[in-house]
């Protein structure tokens, strides 16, 4: 099978589970919505630096119970997609903790495989979210490598959250790429808008403009 079709076939498979109908007419039927219960979110995320090309950076995400299953664009390199599949673990009331550890496919302009990770841990209005992978690039062994982009974020209100964030890339045989910078979010409804200014006042400044539906 090659890249497009399964990339082809896994957006379908997200698109069709993001779409399930829940129905409360009886309660058959409302187990049966527990069960076919999905959550996700779609981001789109506009990179805006100094001195390089800009980007857009989109994001679809679905989890269905254990299952996560998740599509980029941009993200590990310009035009270049990754298709990725991963396994929920939470655990935790006051204290939550969500780890899912996953396998991407990486297509495009970059090819390879690429295990990863995404962790989140909250406790009242404050929380630490990070995530990474390891590229094993198909082309070259210099092509690899490690990436990690990590928050720490307090929410006084429920429509405000401020903090950090810490961006970090280590190439193969190369020492850590490491930018940093604060980030400033707002909610309403089911959306979510942030805005990341990494490295201020160099000469590489990036800021970052995503916005979330979460659904």
């Amino acid at each position: 099978m090659s890249y497009r079709l399964l990339a082809v076939a896994f957006l379908f498979a997200i698109a069709k589970a993001s779409g399930q109908s829940h129905s409360n007419d009886s309660s058959k039927q409302s187990e049966a919505s527990a069960e076919n219960f999905w959550t996700g979110s779609v981001s789109v995320s506009t990179y805006l630096a100094q001195h390089s090309r800009d980007s857009v950076n989109p994001v679809l995400i679905a989890d269905h119970d254990w299952l996560h299953l998740e599509a980029r664009y941009n993200y590990e390199a310009l035009k270049t997609g990754s298709l990725w599949l991963g396994y929920n673990f939470t655990t935790g009331e006051k204290l939550e903790i969500t780890a899912v550890p996953m396998l991407g496919f990486v297509f495009g302009d970059t090819t390879g495989l690429a295990p990863g990770y995404g962790l989140s841990v909250t406790y009242g209005g404050l929380e630490f979210f990070t995530q990474g992978e390891y590229l094993f690039d198909a082309g070259t062994r210099a092509g690899n490598f490690f990436y990690t982009w990590s928050e720490l974020s307090y929410s006084p209100l429920d429509w405000l959250r401020f903090g950090l964030v810490l961006d970090r890339t280590k190439s193969y045989g190369a020492d850590f790429d490491i930018r940093r910078g604060p980030l400033l979010g707002f909610s309403h409804g089911n959306f979510d808008f942030t805005t990341y200014w990494l490295n201020p006042g160099l000469q590489d400044a990036t800021f970052i403009f995503a916005l979330t539906l979460n659904y």
